[in-house]
């Protein structure tokens, strides 16, 4: 489960736009996304700005678990595009080697476990909570790069929403947390929660979804640390993994497990390669 993003909340979009790179693999599925009414010429203000307020801190170094903000409780916020959004309503995929710009706005240094030339940089069509099509970015080894970018074109056809999908930066991982962050990503160079091993996210081979509709949960802790009212997952929301769902067949169809299903800690949010 990627706490360190948790822990940091979701950043602002970065001021410069990342492109997609020249000579990646891609690929275009001629099954379109339903035919919706034209996309609104402006994005809304939101309604909650992510990562303003941080939290006060628990004895063990987390923020203090708080009840949900009201205007969270049935969350959907804007996207702001930090890609080119697809233009014709099709899903689309990259996979490429890590450009170097990318690389260095990542959290990955030497001392990660994994090599540059493991990981692959992608990027996916995916839907918002503004029923409007975006693109993604993320990062992943290399040996599930292909397999991703189906789980994720199965989430496109299905209109299950994604608030985010980008790279996580160097900053969040020592940001004070905020406890409102919802970025679907994978590639996070750190440890597994309260270990010294490595987590699953720093080998490119797991993927979190939808945080704050989809929590972690051990004891007392819940993160993020305003997502407590994602615990009634009988009061189903737009974003929810659900046992069963679009999301939870796709990354079992790849052989890939779901934290959901975990003793302790619940990790909702959490699909490994590994296993953990």
């Amino acid at each position: 489960m990627f706490v360190a993003l948790l822990l940091a909340g979701c950043s602002n979009t970065p001021a410069n736009t990342p492109a997609i790179p020249s000579g990646s693999s891609s690929t275009s599925v001629s099954s379109a996304a339903p035919t919706t009414s034209a996309a609104p010429t402006t994005t809304p203000a939101p309604q909650w700005t992510v990562g303003a307020t941080p939290l006060p801190l628990r004895p063990d170094g987390f923020g203090q678990v708080l009840p949900t903000p009201a205007v969270l409780v049935n969350r959907a916020l804007p996207t702001a595009d930090l890609l080119p959004p697809p233009g014709d309503g099709q899903y689309r995929s990259t996979v490429a080697e890590v450009p170097a710009d990318v690389l260095a706005r990542s959290t990955w240094t030497p001392a990660c476990p994994v090599k540059t030339s493991d990981l692959r940089y992608l990027t996916m069509s995916f839907w918002g909570y503004d029923n409007r099509a975006h693109t993604g970015e993320m990062i992943v080894n290399t040996r599930v790069a292909a397999a991703v970018t189906r789980v994720f074109q199965h989430v496109y056809e299905a209109r299950f929403p994604l608030e985010e999908m980008r790279v996580v930066s160097p900053a969040e991982l020592s940001a004070p947390p905020t406890g409102d962050g919802n970025n679907t990503t994978a590639f996070v160079c750190r440890s597994a929660v309260g270990q010294t091993r490595w987590s699953a996210h720093a080998y490119g081979l797991a993927v979190d979804v939808n945080p704050f509709c989809n929590p972690y949960i051990r004891g007392d802790l819940v993160l993020p640390e305003l997502a407590s009212s994602y615990l009634d997952r009988g009061y189903v929301r737009p974003g929810m993994v659900e046992p069963g769902d679009v999301v939870v067949r796709s990354f079992a169809a790849i052989g890939w497990s779901w934290g959901a299903e975990w003793k302790s800690p619940k990790d909702i949010q959490h699909f490994s390669a590994t296993g953990d």
